[in-house]
């Protein structure tokens, strides 16, 4: 009974085990050169009926069946399968032996049309091999490995193991891939190139950039340009070859150095015309320049004095070790102020405000008018156009003004002025 309750177990935890998408043809494991693959047939079925998958007997009958298959290369030839590291279940009543045949068919997975090629096993406890010869070229092969019921086992032998394939009909020469340049010392801010090169790589029809591992790009051309990399960043590419047993090959750069030059123009900085200013460049380079050299005194010093006449920006230029950098600064023109001492408001249409020309580029400028006494007649924070004075309730006489124009000098102007009727 103990015995009976035994086997029961045994089956329940084979039904209950997941079975590998292998178990099935349909899905049988593509297997390429370069790689070991570690299956097991746990838990595998058979499916048997007139030209099923699994209605076949070579030199051992199916059991719980699994399926593995690969595809000649353009030459064809012969193959040899390497089954090692065989680690078969220790189970009550269970077999220990693997079973594995290869075999062509025309119909794939249609018993009907198999044919076993090269040699047949059928009591594989330790490594063993498949081998065959005169494969033909760009053909589909499939292996079947099943379980024995050896020495009178009631359930068929379940086991994992590693596979390998090799020989002349899978064998290709290993894709290899490299960039140019593989190190480099670039400018910041330049445009870096890199080219990738493969050989013995069909198929390859996209690269991705990687800089520090991280995707940068996907370029269908072996071309990448980046003006954005920094001291010790790594461009890697990698590329995948061969459309049936993809290969995916990538390589890397050393370390990139990136020379940096730093430099600065200092701050903008505004004057009036005529009055002068001291750049306040810096700069780590041995070589530096100004332009425009217009107003300067010394355009290869670092600190020149400058006399613009109008607004100009200048560009500080430095270089270092073929690499360079800019930096710029503007200095900022205002034009003196005419601030008129007679003004006429007989409505003829001339003269008749006290206009003062160039204040407008002091729009938070104080404008107050006093006259002899003291007395404020006139004030305005700003003094446009429309803000003229244009004496109004003021009689013909000397009046006195003071102008703050409120920038960066904190000037204030003061006056007279002459009001004639």
């Amino acid at each position: 009974m103990r015995f009976l309750f035994t086997i029961i177990l045994v089956f329940i935890s084979h039904l209950i085990q997941a079975q590998e998408v292998y178990n099935e043809c349909v899905s049988a494991k593509e297997i390429c050169p370069n790689a070991t693959y570690t299956l097991n047939n746990i838990g595998a079925n058979k499916a048997v009926c007139g030209g099923c998958e699994d209605d076949f007997t070579f030199c051992f009958p199916s059991r719980n069946t699994i399926w593995l298959k690969f595809t000649t290369n353009a030459v064809g030839g012969s193959v040899l399968l390497n089954f090692s590291n065989i680690l078969v279940q220790s189970n009550p009543n269970q077999g220990s032996m693997l079973q594995a045949a290869l075999i062509a068919t025309s119909l794939p997975c249609n018993a009907a049309s198999y044919t076993q090629i090269g040699n047949c096993i059928s009591n594989g406890m330790n490594a063993f091999s498949i081998s065959a010869i005169s494969l033909t070229p760009n053909t589909t092969y499939y292996v079947v490995v099943s379980g024995d019921r050896n020495g009178g086992a009631l359930l068929p032998a379940e086991a994992t193991f590693d596979v390998t394939i090799s020989g002349a009909s899978v064998d290709r020469i290993q894709p290899t891939i490299s960039i140019s340049p593989a190190s480099a010392s670039i400018c910041k801010g330049a445009v870096f190139t890199a080219t990738a090169s493969v050989t013995n790589c069909p198929d390859s029809s996209t690269y991705q950039w990687f800089i520090n591992g991280t995707l940068a790009a996907t370029t269908s051309q072996p071309t990448f340009q980046s003006s954005n990399l920094n001291q010790g960043d790594v461009l890697s590419v990698q590329t995948s070859c061969f459309l049936l047993c993809k290969e995916v090959i990538t390589t890397q750069t050393a370390p990139i150095t990136v020379q940096t030059v730093a430099v600065s123009a200092g701050s903008n900085q505004s004057i009036l015309a005529g009055n002068s200013v001291q750049l306040q460049g810096t700069t780590t380079a041995s070589s530096y320049s100004w332009s425009p050299t217009t107003a300067l005194s010394a355009p290869t010093s670092l600190q020149p004095v400058a006399t613009p006449s109008t607004t100009t920006t200048y560009t500080l230029t430095a270089q270092e070790n073929g690499c360079s950098a800019q930096a710029s600064v503007t200095i900022s023109v205002t034009q003196k102020l005419t601030i008129p001492t007679t003004f006429s408001p007989n409505n003829d249409g001339v003269n008749d405000t006290w206009e003062i020309v160039g204040i407008e580029n002091y729009p938070n400028c104080s404008v107050k008018v006093f006259s002899r006494w003291g007395q404020e007649v006139y004030q305005s924070i700003g003094y446009t156009k429309k803000k003229e004075w244009d004496g109004n309730g003021t009689a013909e006489g000397v009046y006195f003004y003071i102008i703050e124009l409120r920038d960066e000098s904190k000037e204030i102007l003061k006056g007279y002025i002459n009001l004639v009727r």
